[in-house]
């Protein structure tokens, strides 16, 4: 039985009232509800305030859950099994702990799953049975739905996904069952931030997102969309789902729609209609129930009837982005009844405003972007389908690859190269990486693996296109003439920020739609006829490509200066495939569809390259600047050109990103130019939200500095086996900064153990803010006595005070010490360790104690 104490809070016992009146089927259904809710809670919890929490609710054998402390998703999963096991006392038992545990380990999760159990009550349990049986519906309403059910299990049940360049089929279909991965959705609303380009933008906050700020974020299943909302104390009818492109969005809205007609989701709606943007786009001023017989013709007999309930109603809106009818969501202009005429886009505003249907539900689809420039408040939930976990992205590989070996092999292949792991979040970009390496590691006649395996983001798709090319027998200059079409059209788009094109651009840019080879780069789409390539990357690279298959040295410079000018980023992709492409072992790998002037052209790109870097320089300490060099370090890396990166970086001494954001993917690029660049001495971190996996990515880079800051970045003590590494191996180093971290704890013996060496030279240490304990002096006194070189140490804002003081006094003392200059904190120190402060400046001349 559970144990409430006078100790605890009016709130908790109130709540644990409310949990021991409910019956025993409320208790279990609910658990099983939230379920995969308390997955991620449990798995991020303190592990040792949950399992004492939970001792002390009477749950026996928690001892054991100790030994899984290195898997916690398996931990988790073994907790939760074992509750429902136990029944009802260890559910209740388990609510109320997490309930206690809410205060110093809370999480928007938690709160959610908490607030929604407290205030929902009784309702929880009408609205989990009514998601299960749905309502109950006339016979003849009822034989209507089953149909319109057939109807869309044949259009939902298979995954569409393009086949591999070695096949003569474009597409296969896979079912959801042997293909899909869950996608991660959290709620969120940072989209309003968004000013880059979408796919760099959330590509290098995707690791801080799911790993960094995991905790802080609002896991929502798929099925709890419509979920109660903790925040604006309501059940949301109307859904925004954003999400970069080629992150799964149409997967996931054919996913929900599928779900619905096998009865696993959201029977509560009686009728889900589903809709594409860009399928509506050509459509004049028609009525919604024109709209809906438009694609449901088959639905005429009783759609009135079926409109006269629209709290059983579910429209699933696909592709804002792609829409080309005004949709302004704070309109006055509204359309009230459904035989009302309207343009398509009012009649989609009408509803989501509720003057349309009202009580109806929506869930609608859109790139961040786009929603940065609408009025989003009408949306009572906004949520961001932000890709795949590591986990997530390994099932994929194990999907896609028959072979299990395979599937191993090129995982591995692709977590050994930084950036096109990073870009493994987006499922297209597993599908692209997975058709290429399918391609790669297949043995050749002797038995062996092709070499031709991608290292940058532009020989992934150089790879992709030149595989595409050689599996059609079209004639070089037939195959070169579609890349010139289409390429132009593709650069059209990127600068214009087109994504969808019809038969009049087509025209425009003298694509021939009748070509086999044109519907392996681009998708289309009936009713009405529109086309769209593979995925925005895919254009981009395209709209690269073209310059060096048709060369105009007027075109190039000109789109070279528009890309760089747009301030929302749109052109930064299409900068680093023409940086990538100007490297000759690259374009080698599509020989025989470039100009004759391709290696002209490419020169033109790296004299542009060279003048980018000197402009820089002038204005480089401007924060904006200081993202814009290190742009231009992605040019460079993906250049692949170590001449041109030491010409063009060799009077640089210094690099300073003071409070500029870097992602991992960022200290991959930098580790490179340090790397390159021998002659840059000094390097500043501060601010910069470096993690654990970042600093280990830049580390190789760190071997010829002099001058390194890393302050203010709130790294955890295990990254100092990565700092350590990083004192070894470089000689040089004579200043570091780590104030500002989070040093503390078992791994902060290693980084002293580093700078006690005898062949570190460091000369100024700053440890400041570190919420360094007094064991830690133990460490540092080893320092003190064995580091020759040390002259300057910072250690204030430390908790220095306790038995362990003595110990660096003791050091201080020492004649082997070579310190100068001593910051400590004295606030934070006793009054006998101030005295003793105070003796040992006085007994040591050469020393200068600095207190604040």
């Amino acid at each position: 039985m559970s144990i409430i104490t006078p100790s605890d809070d009016d709130e908790t016992r109130q709540f644990y009232r409310q949990l021991r009146q409910y019956e025993d089927h409320f208790l279990r259904m609910t658990y099983e509800y939230f379920q995969d809710d308390l997955l991620p809670i449990v798995e991020n919890i303190s592990l040792l305030s949950l399992l004492d929490e939970l001792h002390f609710q009477n749950l026996p054998d928690t001892q054991k859950y100790r030994s899984l402390e290195n898997d916690r998703r398996r931990l988790a999963w073994t907790l939760l099994r074992d509750i429902s096991l136990r029944g009802r006392e260890a559910v209740i038992g388990l609510w109320v702990s997490l309930y206690v545990l809410r205060r110093h380990h809370g999480s928007p999760g938690l709160d959610a799953v908490l607030e929604e159990l407290r205030h929902r009550g009784d309702t929880l349990v009408e609205q989990i049975l009514l998601d299960k049986h749905g309502h109950q519906l006339s016979p003849q309403l009822k034989e209507f739905q089953i149909l319109y059910k057939k109807h869309l299990h044949e259009r939902t049940e298979k995954l569409l996904e393009n086949k591999p360049p070695r096949c003569d089929q474009r597409e296969e279909s896979f079912s959801f069952s042997t293909r899909y991965v869950n996608l991660i959705i959290v709620s969120t609303d940072h989209f309003r931030e968004r000013s880059e380009n979408e796919l760099i933008e959330t590509g290098v906050k995707h690791e801080e997102y799911l790993k960094r700020k995991h905790n802080e974020l609002l896991r929502i299943s798929p099925n709890k969309l419509f979920r109660w909302c903790h925040r604006s104390k309501q059940v949301p009818r109307m859904v925004m789902v954003c999400g970069v492109p080629g992150v799964g969005k149409t997967t996931l809205m054919q996913k929900v729609v599928y779900d619905w007609v096998k009865g696993d989701l959201y029977q509560r709606f009686s009728f889900v209609f589903f809709f594409k943007f860009r399928e509506l786009n050509r459509l004049d001023k028609v009525n919604l129930e024109t709209l809906i017989l438009h694609q449901y013709p088959y639905l005429e007999e009783q759609l009135s009837n079926i409109l006269q309930e629209p709290e059983k109603l579910l429209f699933v809106f696909d592709g804002l982005d792609e829409s080309l009818h005004n949709m302004d969501f704070s309109s006055h202009h509204l359309c009230f009844s459904p035989k009302q005429p309207e343009t398509c886009g009012q009649i989609v505003v009408s509803l989501v405003r509720k003057s349309l249907l009202d009580g109806c539900s929506v869930i609608m689809t859109s790139r961040p972007t786009r929603l940065a420039s609408i009025d989003c408040t009408v949306f009572q939930r906004i949520v961001e389908i932000t890709g795949f976990l590591p986990e997530e992205r390994k099932m994929y590989f194990q999907n896609f690859f028959r072979d299990p070996e395979l599937a191993e092999t090129a995982f591995n292949y692709v977590k050994q190269n930084d950036t096109l792991y990073t870009f493994c979040y987006l499922p297209s970009y597993c599908w692209i990486i997975c058709t290429v390496l399918s391609r790669s590691f297949q043995p050749t006649s002797s038995g062996q693996p092709v070499s031709l395996l991608p290292k940058t983001v532009t020989q992934l798709f150089a790879i992709f296109i030149a595989n595409i090319l050689s599996n059609h027998s079209l004639h070089q200059s037939d195959a070169q003439k579609i890349l010139q079409s289409i390429g132009w059209m593709a650069e059209h788009g990127v600068m214009y920020h087109r994504l969808i094109f019809d038969e009049r651009d087509l025209d425009c840019f003298h694509v021939d739609n009748k070509s086999k080879l044109l519907s392996s780069f681009l998708m289309e789409s009936e009713e009405p006829v529109s086309y769209s390539f593979l995925h925005l990357t895919v254009q981009e690279f395209f709209s690269a490509l073209v310059h060096y298959v048709d060369y105009s040295p007027e075109k190039l410079q000109k789109s070279l200066k528009d890309a760089k000018s747009y301030p929302d980023g749109r052109g930064e992709m299409f900068l680093r495939f023409l940086c990538g492409l100007s490297d000759g072992s690259t374009r080698s790998m599509l020989t025989g569809y470039l100009d004759r002037q391709a290696t002209q052209a490419s020169r033109d790109v790296i004299t542009w390259l060279k003048n980018l870097v000197i402009e820089e320089q002038r204005t480089i300490k401007i924060e904006d600047n200081k993202r814009s060099l290190l742009s231009t370090f992605f040019y460079l890396y993906e250049s692949r050109n170590k001449a041109l990166v030491l010409e063009s970086l060799e009077s640089h001494r210094s690099l300073d990103f003071f409070y500029v954001r870097m992602s991992a993917l960022d200290c991959t690029v930098l580790a490179f130019i340090l790397d390159t660049c021998t002659n840059i001495e000094e390097l500043n971190l501060c601010g910069c939200s470096l993690d654990t996996e970042g600093l280990e990515r830049l580390t190789p880079g760190l071997h010829n500095l002099q001058n390194l800051s890393l302050g203010g970045n709130r790294l955890p003590d295990t990254s100092c086996t990565q700092l350590a590494s990083g004192i070894r191996n470089n000689p040089h180093l004579k200043r570091l900064d780590l104030s500002g971290n989070q040093l503390s704890g078992p791994h902060f013996s290693d980084l002293m153990e580093a700078l006690s060496s005898p062949a570190c030279r460091i000369e100024t240490l700053r440890l400041a803010h570190n919420k360094l304990p007094d064991t830690s002096c133990i460490h540092l006194a080893s320092v003190i006595r064995n580091n020759r070189s040390l002259k300057r140490l910072d250690l204030s804002g430390n908790r220095l005070s306790g038995p362990h003081f003595s110990d660096l006094m003791k050091a201080l003392s020492s004649p082997a010490c070579r310190i100068e200059t001593l910051h400590m904190d004295s606030s934070l120190l006793s009054k006998k360790e101030v005295e003793i402060l105070e003796k040992l400046e006085r007994n040591k001349p050469n020393l200068r104690i600095l207190s604040s």
